[in-house]
């Protein structure tokens, strides 16, 4: 038996999104309605949050 993903909105642009049930914390899911990258921030229930920007160290 395959698992079902669940469906939770996008906190960007309120479209579905898919999340599988077997992601895991921090995974990146992309929206395919506004193309946002977002975050599993929690498990039970699944919870996407807008991924944060990676950032350039700058040699440091």
């Amino acid at each position: 038996m395959r698992p079902v993903p669940t469906v939770q909105a996008c906190p960007e642009c309120e479209d579905e999104v898919r999340v599988s049930q077997t992601a895991r914390l921090d995974e990146i899911i992309d929206c395919a309605g506004c193309r946002s990258q977002l975050e599993t921030v929690a498990l039970r229930p699944t919870v996407p949050a807008r991924a944060p920007e990676v950032e350039e160290d700058w040699g440091e």
